[in-house]
């Protein structure tokens, strides 16, 4: 990736790399969080929690739709860890179908 860009003179310029600086912190918590749910569904499901499962895999589709309709995340990106995860999810309450 590329390094910092030269500091700007131009004011505008200069508020708009702030406005990035902070956009990119808050889009890179976003995409950790969603990291972390997905490991806490995946954890539930190995320790065959089903309220921890049902709980933590809500938390997690809503924080996925979220991101998507922010834009942090595009919208098959988020349809896709959601079908991945809902996969994993049923392992656990639908075994046979499992594959």
């Amino acid at each position: 990736m590329a390094g910092k860009a030269a500091p700007k003179k131009n004011l505008s310029a200069i508020k708009r790399a702030r406005q990035a600086e902070k956009k990119k912190l808050h889009n890179k918590a976003v995409k950790t969080a969603i990291k972390t749910i997905t490991k806490k569904v995946e954890v539930a499901v190995s320790d065959k929690n089903e309220e921890e499962i049902q709980k933590s895999f809500a938390e997690a589709t809503k924080i996925i739709t979220k991101a998507a309709s922010k834009g942090i995340i595009q919208r098959n990106t988020a349809s896709r860890k959601i079908s991945r995860l809902a996969r994993i999810a049923n392992t656990f309450f639908r075994p046979e179908v499992a594959s």
